[in-house]
């Protein structure tokens, strides 16, 4: 049985590609950057993160986005030794194209697809050679009214331009249910099948099929819609979608998915948002697709990551909001150190001074050596967006413990040598529930300052549950990272360790 989560952590709508014995895989990042990141396996269990398509600035338009704005649900698919990646660039540059020989990078600028207004797009080609993009449209010349979804529509177009060569066509738009999204587009013996979400990205989330005899229809519904979906069970993997179909090192099928691990007995906070899971799939002797349920299955052991910031690069695991780690952090010339420069912004804002590192466990332990000298300000913080934060911050021998949530905050403070680094800590333990209800609920999130002389201070206790998908509303997940809003703020001996 394969691991679930197979990516864990914030790695939203997984798209994934084989390529002779190799597969890629690519993620959502939304106002994250650098952006869009490419994962490589030799047989779908174990992932190494080999680069990003969303290098270098001008790339995106995402330097102002708004909170859920960006990278949205890419499509990496493989033609004639051109790596593809089709995404949308929501509330920027728009639909776009990367092409790379190599999927580690570097990537093109991106071409845009020009007039062409919707989301999740798909890749796909004839034997003819015709590209087809295939998207949930928000197209207001299908003849809906402006605002309403118009379903999942088709254009052809010259991928070398970026020109649309047809008008949109609508497909097929599932069951019924709500928001048809996510398409994707495979050719297999005599039928071209659609395989899409629908019942929106929330816990009604489902994957359904259809088929038809070329690639723009007409496309016949098939008989087990929603072939998956864990709607109204208590599988502790929820929200299943968002499904790209790969097959398997022995021959087999598989789908990719985006998913959600709740807790609480009523399975309603999801600390690490939308995740990558897999499961299996095969076909029925008269053709359709099926798909088991997904099955949580945890990597066994306690996961390590630690960073003492040595060599001439960041690691490709940091990430920023909104710009690019290298415009504020730096290795420092001092060894073992990455210096970051604060602005003025705070966690507050759009585009802080934070370098990030998602979360992937719902037991986890961080921590970080700090030395502000005299007159930065900095810290340790996990995000989830602007308004929902939690940091433990140094400056001028003062240790604050902030939590920030929906606009209301509340801070606890102490003060320590102001001439010698701190170690500042994260633990998100768990809070379970009373009597005949032990479920871990939630978790509490710890916030510490521990001094040179080794005195461990705990300075607060906050309810986890507001740094969590359905609170947030967001659609990343929880961001662990260091960040400076003054001055020059010296990290050193950064350490991360998870369990499930």
């Amino acid at each position: 049985m394969r691991p679930n989560p197979l990516i864990a952590g914030f790695y939203p709508d997984p798209s994934v590609v084989k390529v002779g014995a190799d597969y890629y895989l690519v993620n959502s990042t939304f106002e994250y950057l650098p952006g869009i990141p490419v994962f490589h396996s030799r047989d779908l269990v174990d992932w190494k993160q080999i680069g990003h398509v969303v290098s270098r600035e001008g790339q995106l338009a995402s330097h102002s986005v708004p909170t859920l704005g960006g990278a949205w649900a890419p499509t990496i698919r493989h033609r004639d030794g051109v790596f593809y990646v089709v995404v949308t660039d929501a509330m920027g540059r728009g639909m776009l194209v990367f092409t790379a020989s190599d999927p580690a990078g570097p990537w093109s600028d991106g071409i845009v697809i020009d007039g062409v207004h919707g989301i999740d797009p798909d890749l796909a080609w004839d034997s003819d050679g015709r590209a087809y993009v295939t998207y949930s449209g928000l197209d207001v010349t299908s003849g809906n009214p402006p605002g309403e979804h118009a379903g999942i529509l088709q254009v052809t177009v010259d991928l070398s331009t970026g020109a649309v060569l047809s008008s949109p066509v609508s497909l097929w738009s599932g069951t019924g249910l709500k928001f048809p999204e996510a398409p994707h587009l495979y050719m297999r013996g005599e039928y071209w099948y659609l395989v899409i979400a629908e019942g929106g990205t929330e816990r009604g989330h489902g994957i359904s099929v259809a088929r038809g005899l070329h690639p723009a229809g007409p496309f016949e519904s098939g008989p087990g819609n929603p072939i998956l979906s864990a709607r109204s069970t208590a599988r502790p993997i929820q929200n299943t979608g968002h499904g790209d179909l790969v097959e398997t090192p022995d021959g087999g099928w598989a789908i990719v998915m985006l998913g959600m691990r709740p807790t609480g007995i009523t399975q309603a906070f999801s600390a690490m948002g939308r995740e990558t899971f897999i499961t299996d799939a095969r076909w029925t002797d008269d053709g359709w697709l099926e798909a088991d349920p997904v099955l949580l299955n945890p990597r066994a052991g306690r996961f390590e990551f630690s960073d003492s910031f040595e060599g001439s690069s960041l690691g490709l695991e940091w990430i920023g909001v909104r710009r690019y780690p290298s415009s504020f952090a730096s290795l420092s010339a001092l060894p073992d150190h990455v210096v970051l420069t604060g602005d003025g912004s705070t966690l507050d804002d759009l585009r802080p001074a934070f370098l990030g590192y998602r979360q992937q466990h719902p037991l986890a332990s961080v921590s970080v050596v700090v030395d502000p000298g005299a007159s930065g300000v900095g810290g340790l913080a996990v995000r989830y967006d602007e308004l929902h934060h939690y940091e433990v911050e140094v400056s001028g021998g003062v240790v604050t413990a902030r939590a920030a949530v929906a606009g209301i905050r509340q801070e606890w403070s102490i003060d320590v040598p102001c001439d010698s680094p701190v170690t500042l800590g994260l633990d998100f333990v768990a809070s379970t529930g009373e009597g005949f209800l032990p479920n871990l609920t939630s978790d509490l999130v710890v916030l510490s300052a521990t001094t040179t002389d080794g005195s461990r201070h705990e300075l607060a206790r906050v309810d986890g549950r507001y740094l969590s998908q359905e609170t947030a509303a967001s659609f990343t997940g929880r961001v662990i990272g260091l960040y400076a809003t003054r001055g020059e703020v010296l990290f050193t001996a950064f350490r991360y360790t998870g369990r499930d």
